[in-house]
């Protein structure tokens, strides 16, 4: 599988954000995890079998529901390479929330991946609430999907990309 990675910072987005083949693989809770290999699993899976993945060839990354909160994460961010927020339809804006709060909040430095009903409408905004991941389904077009980080050329709000404001990065830039 193919996807999006984009730089979390930085003035020009567009520039950065690039199509790669994935190394990681996603294991259903009820399947059987491989021996090596990174793989995403559940939640609820990964605290059962926290101790054992920790003895694993390989990384181990955590699927969340649009449904589970950031703060069921807390205690994991330190520890966690990739989380990965789960959109069941493009309507379900959830999975922003939890995005800024690891980002912001729980001060999760790895890779926040956006997966499920992503769509190329949502791939700037969700950049800045802290993804710099998309699975995108296979029917859409990742080559065009890229064309969504170059579409807005300045931002007014912090956010989770940058949390300085537009009035003051142009303070910091006069100096």
């Amino acid at each position: 599988m193919r996807i999006i990675k984009n730089a979390r910072t930085g003035v020009d987005r567009s520039a950065q954000a690039r199509i790669e083949d994935d190394a990681w693989s996603h294991v259903a809770d009820d399947a059987e995890v491989p021996a090596q290999g990174d793989v995403i699993v559940g939640l609820a899976r990964y605290r059962e079998l926290r101790a054992t993945f920790a003895k694993r060839a390989g990384k181990v990354g955590v699927r969340v529901h649009s449904n589970q909160e950031a703060k069921e994460l807390a205690d994991l961010t330190a520890e966690l390479p990739l989380i990965a927020i789960e959109f069941p339809n493009f309507k379900d804006g959830r999975g922003y929330t939890t995005a800024r709060l690891l980002r912001e909040r729980f001060a999760f430095k790895g890779e926040l991946r956006a997966i499920g009903d992503v769509m190329r409408d949502q791939l700037f905004y969700m950049t800045r609430c802290g993804f710099d991941a998309f699975e995108l389904k296979s029917t859409k077009s990742l080559d065009e999907a890229l064309g969504a980080f170059s579409e807005y050329s300045v931002t007014y709000q912090g956010a989770a990309d940058d949390p300085r404001p537009l009035f003051r990065r142009r303070a910091q830039a006069v100096r």
